[in-house]
């Protein structure tokens, strides 16, 4: 096709889920309440982490770190999920969803990276316990969130510049959000480069903290395997349990969606994984954190007792 014949697509519409009827209001209200809780339980972490002085461990900062970012990861893509699932197809400006497709890169490798972080600071708790403080200190646990962020903002630069620079003759997105690989499909020119560069990209940001997730468990798993006792053993492994759940949810669903088979983005499963990593994950870990977690459960029963003093006083 001739270069001159492109045109620029101010508009595009996002095609969303077809549903239709009755399964559509109760899909949007149950989008509705899973995302308010989502909001709520992250919330109360990043609260009960600031306000419990028992938790004012690097394991929880970086905790509370993440439901911070879960709250924006998942604040990305919710509202153009509830106004498809409300009133189908919807339009969005290009401007604004190559802002969205920006963000919602961006928080998704900070992510990445965070998980790594977390890893690493369970590693020196198991495997370097008399060093433990000194590695992780107040400034280093700082730097390492600051680090994990500006990686994050800066490597989903790459993801706008395949996309934002293309020329579009066609509108319909066939996702519920504005993604790299559903947005390529509508460009008037051959995408097959910026599709490689794009696969690379993700399969490094994927595969380099999941290599050295992997180191990490592995140097743990060695570690607590020479602890004396039973007990130690299943202490030291219940304090990875959680953050194991979330790195396996969250790595796999989104390897298979940039990373996986082409048949599961033909046929239109991506948007299904799409909502694991992206809508379930941000929900899931306030739960998994807490449910699973005798500090934190310990945490809510001191702010508890604590209000009700403070309730008692004339």
């Amino acid at each position: 096709m001739d270069h001159f014949n492109h045109t620029w697509t101010q508009t595009f519409i996002l095609a969303g889920f077809s549903i239709s009827g009755r399964l559509r209001h109760l899909a949007f209200l149950g989008a509705l309440c899973i995302y308010l809780l989502t909001l709520a339980g992250n919330l109360f972490i990043i609260v009960l982490v600031k306000a419990d002085s028992g938790l004012s461990t690097p394991m929880y900062f970086f905790t509370s770190v993440l439901s911070f970012l879960e709250l924006w990861y998942v604040s990305c893509t919710v509202p153009t999920l509830l106004h498809t699932l409300l009133h189908g197809s919807s339009p969005i400006p290009s401007a604004l969803c190559f802002t969205q497709l920006y963000f919602f890169h961006s928080l998704g490798m900070t992510e990445c990276f965070l998980l790594c972080v977390m890893a690493l600071d369970r590693y020196l708790a198991i495997c370097l316990p008399l060093h433990y403080h000194a590695h992780m200190s107040t400034q280093v646990q700082r730097w390492l969130a600051g680090a994990c962020w500006m990686g994050g903002f800066s490597g989903a630069f790459v993801s706008i510049s395949l996309t934002a620079t293309l020329p579009y003759c066609l509108r319909e997105v066939a996702h519920y959000f504005c993604d790299l690989e559903p947005l390529m499909r509508l460009s008037c020119v051959d995408t097959g480069w910026r599709a490689q560069v794009f696969i690379v990209m993700v399969g490094f940001v994927n595969t380099s903290p999941l290599v050295i997730l992997l180191g990490l468990y592995a140097g743990i798993v060695k570690a607590v395997l020479k602890l004396p006792s039973a007990d130690s053993r299943a202490k030291a492994f219940s304090t990875c349990s959680s953050h194991i759940i979330i790195v396996t949810l969250f790595f796999g669903s989104a390897w298979i969606v940039y990373v996986g088979p082409p048949v599961v983005r033909a046929e239109g499963r991506d948007k299904l994984m799409s909502l694991m990593y992206s809508f379930l994950i941000p929900f899931l870990n306030p739960i998994i954190y807490t449910l699973r977690n005798k500090e934190v459960k310990k945490a809510v029963k001191r702010i508890a007792e604590r209000m009700k003093s403070l309730l008692k006083k004339p």
